[in-house]
């Protein structure tokens, strides 16, 4: 119905996956590391140990500890001796991720 309206509906797909990708982008850089690597790492270790929840859970709290750990030593060295804000560095590691994903789970 929207191809008969005029609509290039692949192109607005297409907008609408980048739109969305660069909102949750934004939005995680204003809120900060914890809440995009809520929304990241559930993903990638449902990924690596399936779905039942008494095991994605507690791996998930435990990937998501390491990632930050590993997030704030990378922040502290990179630039030393200034510091980066966390939420830099996760947006860039996780925007090709959600892109990714996003892609993924359009096909």
């Amino acid at each position: 119905m929207a191809v008969a309206l005029g609509v290039d509906v692949p192109g607005f797909r297409r907008m609408g996956f980048i739109l969305s990708a660069l909102l949750t982008g934004t939005l995680v850089a204003v809120s900060g590391g914890i809440g995009f690597v809520g929304l990241m790492l559930p993903h990638i270790v449902r990924m690596l140990v399936g779905t039942d929840h008494r095991r994605l859970l507690p791996v998930a709290a435990l990937a998501g500890a390491i990632f930050l750990i590993w997030v704030d030593v990378l922040a502290r060295l990179v630039f030393a001796p200034q510091e980066l804000p966390l939420g830099i560095i996760t947006a860039l590691l996780g925007a090709p991720f959600f892109l990714w994903l996003m892609r993924r789970r359009g096909a």
